[in-house]
């Protein structure tokens, strides 16, 4: 096994998700799930 050094071990990246997408991808959760509320569940235009 191949020892690596401290200085090479904080330079190592993982495959975690950036705070963006994060909000990104709950966004499109939020979006998503009220275009199948308003599908599911109608309501009358009151005017």
């Amino acid at each position: 096994m191949e020892q690596i050094e401290e200085a090479k071990l904080k330079e190592i990246r993982g495959g975690g998700v950036s705070v963006l997408a994060a909000i990104g991808i709950a966004a499109a959760v939020v979006f998503l799930t009220g275009i199948i509320d308003g599908i599911v569940h109608p309501k009358k235009c009151t005017g």
